[in-house]
C-alpha cells in the first residue's frame, strides 16, 4: 500500500523513505527476506481439516481474526481449531530482482523516495520545567 491505495495485507509504505535511504529500498525490494521486514504469516487448522493462511488481525484467548490473502475475513473460536501456526516470513514475492528491469527497480525507488518529499523522521525534543527556568 502507498498513499492509502493499494493492497491491504503488508504495511503501508508511504513513509518507508522517511527512515530509509535508496540503497534500503532497493535491498528491500530485491531481497525481501534480508530486510527484517518480515510479517508473521498465520496458518490455521479446523478441526473439520480446513486451512486458511493469512494474517492475524486480532486475537484473544478465544478467538482469532485472520485475513487470508485474498482479503477475507475469518473469524475462529479457538476451541474449533486443531493448530494455529506462525511463522516470520515476507509476504513480497522474493523474486523482484528478476523480474523487474534495471530502469523499473530504479523507477520504483524513485516513488518510493517521492513520498517522503520534503520530509525527515520527525524527532522530538521534551523539554522539562527545569530547561525552560535555565534559559
Amino acid at each position: 500500500m502507498l498513499a492509502g491505495a493499494g493492497g491491504f495485507i503488508a504495511s503501508d509504505l508511504s513513509s518507508y523513505a522517511s527512515t530509509h535511504g535508496p540503497d534500503d529500498l532497493q535491498e528491500a525490494i530485491v531481497n525481501p527476506a534480508k530486510a527484517g521486514r518480515a510479517a508473521v504469516l498465520t496458518n490455521v487448522a479446523t478441526l473439520g481439516g480446513n486451512k486458511y493462511s493469512g494474517m492475524a488481525r486480532n486475537e484473544d484467548n478465544f478467538s482469532l481474526q485472520l485475513q487470508t490473502l485474498d482479503g477475507a475475513f475469518h473469524l475462529f473460536l479457538k476451541s474449533e481449531l486443531a493448530s494455529i501456526a506462525r511463522e516470520n516470513t515476507s509476504l513480497m514475492p522474493p523474486d523482484y530482482a528478476s523480474i523487474l528491469g534495471a530502469e523499473e527497480l530504479q523507477d520504483l525507488i524513485a516513488l518510493l523516495m517521492s513520498t517522503n518529499r520534503g520530509k525527515r523522521p520527525r524527532t522530538v525534543k521534551k523539554t522539562f520545567k527545569e530547561d525552560e527556568e535555565n534559559q
